[in-house]
């Protein structure tokens, strides 16, 4: 119990030690994909990358849909933690190992039939269609081991474990980078599998690293582990996935309303011709790096929040939140004045100097960018609140935010600004945002939320 607690000692050391492995995990993730892309669009061509990219957007979408459940059993596991319940954080870890096990195989098959009506639908261009389905249906059948990497990471880290997370991430990357050529061209006895390859390569370093971290967790007697007498509890406790679900659901729809917000922004942006969409394409590329911290910050301010909510130390539970809008801010603003200072040297790994295209990605740079500094703020209080199982405010707030201001900030003045009324929606979008939060976190009902309906005694000084 010691080893996992959350309760004691410094908060600002403690979240830091706690946030940075998170952070290094995402970058190694996204590092993984840029590799990965990069095979497939070089030596594959650009059909196979189209193929991998309208795959992975369904992936995505797939996972969110777990993230919430996940994110509500990590929840309810630091709660018990803080209150030190060991056996019910068991009895939550061996339902909900069993409740994914089951969805994920459920995605894999249904994945697997649909996989080509959906590519279809979803008007893939014809060239890709045939890879983009070799490419899905390997992915579907990873899917069970994808679900249940995912969820033990988000248990452990919900326990307040982030390393051991982490040096399993570096492990599968490490193993998916060196296995992508080999797959993809074929060596030896190993056939040339195309962009199939790349799937397969991701499949092996999964289960490797999958499998050795439950070995590892076993044999450190990790006190999440559920050893042979306590099998019993992976059972379907039904009482405990309604609370998933019914807590899971707001939090996996919170991904949703993002990546919608997201493809509503792409097809606004796309009406301003090829430079404004490629400005915005590279602008994305450096934003999936800047909001890192901020996520990373977030899913450590929750952790740390749900073990002090069910420790009752609701002083603690203030004193996270301050720290963590502190980090936020200054780590998310310290990115955001670096790429500032760059300026055209970042954007020219993707656009050429003097273009179009440049120019307009130094306008987005300049208004928009710094909207992740409000991003990052919200994240937190909304890290916090959700921690005592406040999961709809959130989901409110994004999706004003996101699809109520923001998609018509962007379409209302473009009779006067043109493509700049894209970029100036979303720091006021975010801004808006950022005022929810802070409004709900100081005058909102989440101190007297729960996660169960078990009683959580409130205190009304956080």
């Amino acid at each position: 119990m010691e080893r996992l607690s959350l309760t004691e000692g410094s908060i600002s050391r403690g979240l830091l030690k706690f946030a940075l492995p998170i952070l290094f995990a995402n970058m190694l993730q996204s590092l993984n994909g840029s590799v990965n892309s990069i095979w497939v669009g070089r030596f594959l061509g650009e059909a196979a990358l189209t193929a991998t990219s309208t795959a992975n957007t369904i992936m995505f979408l797939l996972i969110a849909t777990a993230f919430g459940i996940a994110l509500a059993a990590s929840i309810i596991v630091g709660q018990s933690i803080g209150a030190q319940n060991m056996p019910h954080a068991k009895k939550i870890v061996g339902t909900s190992a069993t409740f994914f096990a089951c969805i994920s195989v459920t995605m894999a098959v249904i994945g697997w039939v649909i996989c080509e009506p959906l590519l279809v639908a979803m008007k893939a261009p014809p060239d890709s269609l045939p890879l983009a389905v070799a490419y899905m249906r390997v992915i579907f059948l990873a899917t069970p081991i994808l679900y249940m990497y995912a969820f033990v990471m988000s248990v452990l880290r919900g326990a307040g474990d982030s390393k051991t997370p982490f040096y399993f991430m570096l492990l599968s990357v490490v193993i998916d980078i060196v296995l992508n050529p080999v797959f993809i061209f074929g060596i030896g006895p190993i056939p040339k599998c195309g962009i199939a390859g790349s799937a397969i390569a991701t499949f092996i370093a999964q289960v490797i690293s999958f499998s050795w971290m439950l070995v590892y967790l076993c044999r450190s007697r990790h006190p999440l582990v559920l050893h042979k007498d306590e099998w019993h509890l992976l059972r379907l406790d039904w009482q405990v996935i309604g609370t998933l679900i019914k807590k899971g659901i707001p939090m996996s729809a919170q991904m949703f309303v993002m990546s919608v917000s997201g493809i509503l922004m792409i097809s606004i942006v796309n009406r301003y011709g090829v430079d404004t969409a490629a400005a915005y394409g590279a602008t994305l590329q450096l934003w999936n790096y800047i909001q890192m911290p901020a996520f990373a910050v977030g899913m450590g301010v929750s952790s740390m929040a749900a073990q002090n909510v069910g420790a009752r130390k609701w002083d603690r539970v203030a004193s996270i939140a301050r720290v963590g809008v502190a980090y936020a801010t200054l780590l998310t603003g310290s990115v955001v004045g670096l790429l500032e200072i760059l300026n055209t040297h970042a954007y020219s790994l993707f656009l050429q100097d003097g273009t179009a295209a440049m120019a307009a990605a130094v306008q987005i740079n300049r208004i928009a960018t710094p909207s992740f500094v409000f991003f990052g703020v919200t994240l937190v209080l909304f890290g916090v609140v959700r921690a005592t199982g406040a999961v709809m405010a959130p989901l409110v707030a994004l999706t004003v935010s996101l699809l109520l201001v923001r998609i018509p900030l962007a379409e209302a003045f473009t009779d006067h600004l043109r493509a700049g009324a894209i970029w100036w929606a979303f720091p006021l979008s975010s801004a808006f945002a950022s005022v929810l939060a802070v409004l709900y976190y100081k005058f909102g009902g989440w101190r007297t939320a729960r996660m169960e309906s078990t009683p959580v005694q409130s205190a009304e000084g956080a």
